[in-house]
């Protein structure tokens, strides 16, 4: 029997790769053959999993989140680049156990997006989460050329804390994206404004306090005021549309740019080849860090459970909190089950324990087939 391993990442833990090369050396022990095909949604770890499906990944130097320069990647397949937020200026680039909900920028995200252009690409595909700022994506349109001016004229910084003072948005000595695809990967469907939006609903996550989420949500909505100012006629429209809110705004930015918003889990699915690979397979499994009731409402494992049709699905997890529909996996068996130890936090014992579940499957895999 073969089994189609095709995880997301374990956040904070260990990447799709990771998991997916564990859980297939626990099944070997089994005697159970696997393919692996590590999976995204559009969030952190993109990267990673277009590199583990046959991208290149290319080194470029970008600002972090707090405008430091440093070296991120992004992958590139033909004439499509896979572009990660995480990676160039998302939390991950800030300093340990520090928040910074207005200092940070999402600059170095457009930067990495010029190094794509000048390397070829005409379809860019924009991978937002793990999002350190709620800037509205200024910093991302600022590093394309983008400039915003005041109501005297004045040019400002593209910040966060300046969104308030925008008057006109400037895209004359833009990056010309006249014959490049964008497509904003995203699972995030917040609005940008409003009670759901990128500073009520993540701003907290930032470490933005009570009046921070004021001041972003006011500088937020000037912003869109702004931008219909300057030609985007229907940047109101855009500013309360699903995705919108995503990575703090950049999926509104990135609308502005012409930018098609889609699912991304459906998206990674068809970009990596899912389809192709459940050819000849006799159970699939998925997975995360974490499952719960959010999980089954389009994230990736959901888009799994669908795509896979009539197949098994084992789901592989982090740590297991769905309460409902649990009936949709064949089996679900989460890491914390096995041990008292965080393992969120070890990298180790994660491995250890993903390999003994593997290896679990696999003596199992006739009845689990049964089950289905």
């Amino acid at each position: 029997m073969r089994v189609l391993i095709a995880p997301d990442k374990f956040k904070g833990s260990l990447s799709a790769a990771e998991v997916a090369a564990h859980l297939a050396s626990g099944l070997a022990d089994a005697g159970v053959d696997s393919d692996m095909l590590p999976l995204a949604d559009g969030g952190d770890g993109s990267i990673d999993a277009a590199a583990a499906a046959g991208f290149s990944r290319v080194e470029c130097s970008v600002r972090d989140a707090l405008g430091r320069r440093h070296r991120a990647a992004i992958a590139i397949r033909q004439n499509t680049a896979v572009v990660e937020l995480a990676g160039t200026c998302g939390l991950a680039t800030l300093p340990p156990g520090q928040l910074a909900p207005i200092q940070a920028s999402s600059h170095g995200f457009g930067e990495a997006l010029v190094h794509a252009v000048r390397s070829g690409a005409r379809t860019l595909v924009l991978a937002l989460g793990g999002s350190a700022s709620t800037d509205g994506g200024v910093g991302m349109l600022a590093a394309l050329g983008f400039q915003f001016r005041d109501d005297r004229g004045r040019l400002l910084d593209p910040s966060a804390g300046n969104l308030g003072r925008i008057h006109t948005v400037d895209s004359t000595r833009a990056v010309d994206l006249e014959d490049i695809d964008v497509v904003v990967a995203t699972d995030v469907i917040s609005p940008l404004l409003g009670g759901t939006g990128a500073a009520a609903v993540f701003g907290p996550q930032k470490g933005a306090t009570g009046n921070q989420i004021a001041e972003l949500e006011a500088g937020l909505r000037n912003f869109t005021e702004a931008a219909r100012r300057s030609g985007w006629t229907d940047a109101e429209d855009i500013a309360v549309s699903a995705g919108a809110g995503a990575a703090g705004g950049c999926g509104f930015a990135a609308a502005l740019l012409g930018a098609d918003l889609v699912s991304g889990a459906d998206f990674f699915l068809d970009l990596l080849g899912f389809d192709h690979h459940l050819s000849g397979t006799d159970m699939v499994i998925t997975g995360e860090g974490r499952l719960d009731d959010q999980t089954l409402a389009g994230k990736l494992p959901a888009a799994v459970l669908q795509r896979a049709a009539l197949l098994p699905v084992v789901a592989v997890v982090g740590r297991d909190e769905l309460r409902s529909d649990r009936e949709r996996f064949v089996a679900i068996h989460a890491v914390a089950d096995l041990t008292d130890v965080d393992t969120a936090s070890d990298r180790i014992r994660t491995s250890e324990l993903l390999r003994v579940i593997g290896a679990r499957i696999g003596r199992s895999l006739p009845l689990v087939t049964q089950r289905a």
